[in-house]
């Protein structure tokens, strides 16, 4: 009987997510996914299954990655320590180095590995290739960090195409061969703004935009670009939720639909934002 009421409450969600998987079928739906939200190898694992499951639904999904503690992880084992200026990292030509083989080589292709034993078909990439994130020298104090002058999408479309999910590690580059650190969550702002994606998924280490940020209960659900605007102005979006916002409110800008911050600690969080009424995290719309 407990076996068969099992099956009945499975076939009952099944049947309520239809109307959603209806929604997003052939959209394209951005993931950016890394820092605190990406340490826990079994909740990875877990990530990718979801991923696997929205694409086996026809979802178009690309996932955007960083991996800075990773970055910090291997520097502090070379013996180089890392250093911040306005919370972007000081990447110097060693740094660049060691940028590149942990996120377009460690990071990238374990998170691929991951998504095809999971059932997926998955393709890892830099933003290096195809001259995907273009960029020039943001701050000469902070070296070879980027600042995003084009996005070259033809490479990401062209995956999508041939049906694979594209991972894509942030690392840009110029015309005279130089690399830079990019930042994950601007890199996914521009990549699903360039896609003209139905939403962008911010999964990070907090629950969203809260009113207290110590209180998780005054998670706010949804709101508009002008809101957060005058959220910041007060105060009650600080620290190191405006920058997340402004990318929220850049990808906006850039033509994307919808954009949720979410705690990519939750299990199934992609799964609850879009196959159910309630979702996760915090929606930032258009005004």
């Amino acid at each position: 009987m407990d076996k068969q009421f099992s099956n009945m409450q499975r076939a009952e969600v099944l049947t309520q997510a239809l109307p959603y998987i209806r929604h997003y079928n052939g959209e394209i739906i951005v993931i950016k996914y890394g820092g605190n939200a990406m340490i826990n190898e079994s909740l990875k694992e877990q990530v990718m299954e979801d991923i696997v499951l929205l694409w086996l639904t026809g979802v178009k999904v690309v996932l955007v990655h960083g991996g800075g503690p990773e970055i910090s992880e291997l520097m502090s084992k070379l013996g180089k320590k890392a250093e911040f200026v306005d919370g972007l990292r000081v990447t110097d030509k060693e740094t660049i180095d060691i940028v590149q083989m942990v996120l377009a080589g460690k990071i990238n292709k374990s998170l691929v590995n991951y998504l095809e034993m999971k059932g997926g078909k998955a393709m890892g990439i830099s933003g290096m290739d195809g001259c995907l994130i273009q960029a020039k020298m943001k701050d000469e104090r902070l070296g070879y960090v980027g600042k995003i002058t084009k996005i070259n999408i033809e490479p990401v479309q062209d995956l999508l195409g041939k049906g694979y999910i594209p991972v894509i590690s942030t690392i840009g580059c110029d015309k005279k061969g130089n690399a830079y650190n990019i930042n994950g969550d601007t890199a996914a702002a521009h990549i699903a703004g360039a896609l003209g994606a139905k939403r962008l998924i911010m999964m990070t280490d907090i629950d969203g935009i809260l009113k207290d940020k110590d209180d998780p209960t005054t998670l706010i659900p949804d709101i508009t670009i002008k809101e957060a605007a005058e959220l910041k102005k007060y105060g009650v979006i600080s620290g190191g939720m405006i920058p997340k916002v402004d990318c929220c409110i850049e990808a906006i800008n850039h033509g994307v639909k919808k954009v949720i911050i979410m705690d990519g600690r939750v299990p199934h969080s992609i799964l609850m934002e879009l196959f159910t009424d309630e979702g996760a995290g915090t929606m930032v719309t258009g005004d």
